[in-house]
């Protein structure tokens, strides 16, 4: 009697295949969760990033302009910059510390665009997480004459 009352009390207090299978996807609910707003905050914090680089490479353009005299052309590009354009006698670089313009946080080149929106003088655009044109939320184009 005793060792059938002990069988039992461990069948009874062992877990069932079920309530293993619903514990196993509560988990997987909320790892998905956390997983989901980890991985919403690594783009955010991409965004940010593209934003204070494109207001770097603003100042250095503003920087270029003080020395030149002119914004680099759309020809010239963001590589006026690093190397000097033929022609320029003031020119007094590299006004980029690097030796090359750096790619936004998803490896695209940046955009120049001369003239910029609303008369502005120029345009720095990240083309977002899609590379493309337009978009939302995380693809979202971010330009300098949206800061």
């Amino acid at each position: 009697m005793r060792k059938e009352r002990s069988l039992r009390q461990l069948r009874q207090s062992g877990m069932t295949l079920i309530e293993i299978l619903v514990v196993l996807v509560l988990l997987g609910i909320v790892m998905a969760i956390v997983a989901g707003n980890f991985i919403g905050q690594g783009e955010k914090a991409k965004a940010d990033a593209a934003r204070i680089e494109i207001q770097q490479i603003a100042q250095t353009l503003d920087l270029f302009k003080l020395e030149v005299g002119r914004y680099p052309t759309q020809s010239e590009g963001l590589q006026a910059l690093v190397t000097a354009p033929s022609g320029l006698t003031r020119w007094n670089g590299p006004y980029w510390k690097k030796r090359e313009i750096p790619k936004d946080p998803w490896q695209n080149e940046y955009k120049y665009v001369v003239p910029g929106r609303s008369g502005a003088p120029y345009e720095v655009i990240s083309l977002g997480a899609d590379g493309r044109e337009g978009g939302e939320g995380v693809d979202k184009d971010i330009s300098s004459a949206d800061l």
